[in-house]
């Protein structure tokens, strides 16, 4: 009996030991976790590895980390590697001469930490743009696209042709076109919180900051515009358009056309935004709404809190083209405030109310803009709630705020004229 349990022992030992230890007699290797890398603030991290396009999980989202140091070193390069459904970090920097295509789906695009900066240096991608986006589902985050120049005149920051994309505190600076759109009335645009500025001064050629093209819908909020150059601020030819929360201000020594323009009409809604024409502008009119008549079946312009400031000698400050259109085209234009010389009409077919007239020694000047009423201004509690228009509620519900941006309001009874309550 002790010689069979002694046996039983030896066996059990050496069965647990050859589990425990593998046959080279050196340890498991433990679990991968990634190449370590140094991170912005200077603390050693693991990264997980980035695809390359050839990962044996195929259906797997990834985060590519885009930067001089990583291994993806370019953007040109991460748009060529990404898959349906990745996100793209890119460090911040200078990245120059790095145009890119995406084609991929439900992409996220974002700038890490400081704003990485995209310089054109002369390229472009498809002779149109820095970037040409036709995903079907694109979000750009954080990131400034500067001084693109294409050969047609006409080098977009970004040139948008399919899908959905969303555009979310990014800077367009010194492009031909900031961004321009495809035709399509599939595509959805919007922008939130962002900068578009300093349009080229090119003789002859008109650099519109933001050029949306007849697409289905738009979206624009808290967003600034500043220094345009004989184009528009913004120009839309969009089915629906909502424009709200905005400064679209050409600022000292500007020369843009319109600051905002509906050129074919479409579905407009301009509620709570700052709209003011240079002193030193060719065009005298600050807003255009169906200058080239109808594209689309629906057409109407609801116009009601915006602040809109005139600083050349005389001016529209909205322009309605309605001549073009059928009688029974209607624009709402409701309390919004006025400052400087110009004229504002009453639409032919409509609603035309609490419109009113300020100096601009009666408001709080912000950056150069008088934006806000002051405390004791005797124009508060002066107009009365807009309503809504096709079940949208044309009370602002948030404001402008500096450098880009919106914060949230509640306005109270004693409503006044204009962007700023």
């Amino acid at each position: 009996m002790l010689r069979i349990l002694i046996a039983i022992g030896l066996l059990l030992f050496a069965t647990v030991g050859s589990q425990a230890q593998p046959a080279h007699g050196l340890p498991d290797s433990p679990a991968y976790k990634g190449d370590i890398r140094r991170s912005p603030d200077g603390k050693l991290i693991a990264v997980e590895e980035q695809h390359t396009g050839t990962s044996a999980d195929s259906t797997r989202p990834t985060t590519f980390v885009v930067g001089p140091q990583e291994k993806i070193r370019t953007i040109s390069e991460a748009a060529k590697s990404a898959r349906d459904g990745d996100i793209i970090e890119i460090l911040p920097g200078e990245y120059r001469g790095q145009p890119a295509v995406w084609t991929q789906n439900n992409l996220v695009i974002r700038g890490k930490a400081a704003r990485p900066v995209l310089i054109a240096d002369g390229k472009s991608a498809e002779g149109k743009g820095l970037w040409v986006i036709r995903g079907g589902n694109v979000r750009v985050e954080n990131i400034e696209f500067r001084g693109v120049r294409v050969r047609d005149g006409n080098g977009a920051g970004i040139r948008f042709e399919k899908g959905h994309l969303s555009i979310h505190r990014c800077a367009f600076i010194d492009n031909e076109m900031g961004i321009l759109t495809g035709n399509s009335p599939e595509l959805t645009l919007e922008i939130s919180d962002s900068e578009f500025a300093d349009a080229p001064r090119h003789e002859g050629d008109l650099h519109h900051l933001l050029y949306v093209g007849a697409i289905g819908r738009f979206i624009l909020t808290g967003s600034r515009f500043s220094n345009g150059y004989r184009g528009h601020l913004v120009k839309s030819r969009a089915r629906e358009n909502h424009v709200r929360y905005n400064l679209l201000a050409d600022g000292p020594g500007g020369r843009a056309s319109y600051e905002l323009e509906f050129a074919n009409g479409g579905v407009a809604y301009v509620i709570g935004n700052v709209i003011e024409k240079s002193a030193t502008a060719d065009n005298s009119v600050l807003v255009s709404y169906g200058s080239e008549g109808p594209r689309w079946p629906d057409n109407a312009l609801y116009f009601a809190h915006n602040t809109l400031v005139n600083d050349r000698h005389a001016g529209t400050f909205v322009k309605l083209g309605t001549e073009k259109f059928p009688a029974s085209t209607e624009s709402w234009i409701i309390n919004n405030l006025t400052v400087g010389n110009g004229d504002l009409f009453p639409p032919p077919q409509g609603r035309f109310e609490g419109n009113l007239s300020a100096p601009r020694g009666d408001l709080i000047t912000y950056a150069g803009f008088p934006l806000r009423l002051k405390s004791d201004s005797p124009l508060r509690g002066q107009v009365r709630i807009p309503g809504t228009a096709r079940d949208s509620d044309l009370l602002p519900k948030a404001e402008f705020t500096l450098p880009a941006g919106q914060r949230p309001i509640s306005p109270g009874s004693a409503l006044a004229p204009g962007a700023f309550q």
